[in-house]
């Protein structure tokens, strides 16, 4: 057998990569009014962004358990490597270690401190070496390796729904005021949503995440995923933009940044994650 990875919802894998790289996927929650959608699971309107009364919810300890336990059985006791959700933007994290406890070391929790296909590449870099039989202290290794290399920025194009989400960290000291501002945000080195840059337009502000991106990765190679939030249409320029820079490029891929995080981010959000080549 080999070792299992596990992940959540909120890492933008497709069922056709879950199902090729064996990873098991545990759903975040989008709760409306009496309402608890499974990210994932149940049919969630592609416009729920829009209802100011939706929230979110974590992964909880029980289904996080149970993945575990069927991931763990079907090992063959080789081992279990967990990526979710970056600690400091969901309770899924914390759920996670709770959950892993019953299992003891066969299985590992590894904070992405990222979102969206930042989770996702981390989780396919685990799952790559457990393909090839590589024991779970290297699969864990490889996993918190992929973590370091991972950067992502996002710039929203209105600002209410962070003033509800709660979870822009150091950036809420400027929400109040900053009505024209179209921020430029990044997720730091412990994977909190922090103000990059101040930026007044929306075109300035994806010209600077472009900018930003290609300064990050110059020569070497990375794989790069672009989210947006009802946005085709800037995404797909951003693509065209990332191509032009960066032609070394091992893989660039578009999707929408999924129910959880566009509940958080509002209409027209788009972010770039990038993970770097070792």
């Amino acid at each position: 057998m080999s070792v299992v990875v596990v992940t959540d919802s909120s890492s933008r894998l497709t069922p056709d990569e879950l199902k090729q790289w064996d990873i098991r996927q545990v759903p975040l929650h989008v709760l409306v009014d009496l309402i608890d959608l499974r990210d994932g699971i149940d049919e969630v309107p592609y416009d729920i962004h829009e209802v100011p009364r939706a929230s979110t919810a974590g992964a909880t300890p029980a289904d996080l358990a149970e993945t575990y336990r069927q991931a763990l059985h079907d090992s063959g006791g080789d081992g279990v490597v967990a990526v979710h959700l970056s600690a400091a933007l969901s309770s899924s994290y914390s759920s996670a270690v709770q959950a892993a406890r019953e299992f003891g070391s066969s299985v590992r929790v590894v904070n992405s401190r990222s979102a969206a296909m930042g989770v996702g590449f981390t989780a396919v870099a685990a799952a790559r070496a457990a393909g090839t039989g590589s024991d779970l202290d290297s699969v864990e290794s490889v996993a918190r390796s992929a973590v370091e290399r991972t950067h992502t920025f996002i710039v929203v194009h209105r600002l209410d729904n962070l003033r509800r989400s709660g979870r822009i960290g150091t950036a809420a000291s400027w929400l109040g005021t900053a009505l024209a501002v179209k921020p430029l945000l990044s997720l730091d080195v412990d994977g909190r949503l922090v103000l990059d840059q101040r930026i007044r337009t929306i075109s300035r502000a994806h010209a600077t995440m472009v900018d930003r991106v290609a300064e990050l990765v110059g020569d070497r190679q990375a794989s790069i995923a672009i989210h947006h939030v009802d946005n085709h249409d800037g995404a797909d320029e951003l693509g065209a933009a990332l191509t032009g820079r960066l032609p070394q490029l091992e893989a660039l891929t578009v999707a929408d940044m999924g129910p959880v995080l566009s509940i958080h981010l509002g209409a027209g959000a788009v972010g770039v994650v990038v993970q770097l080549a070792e």
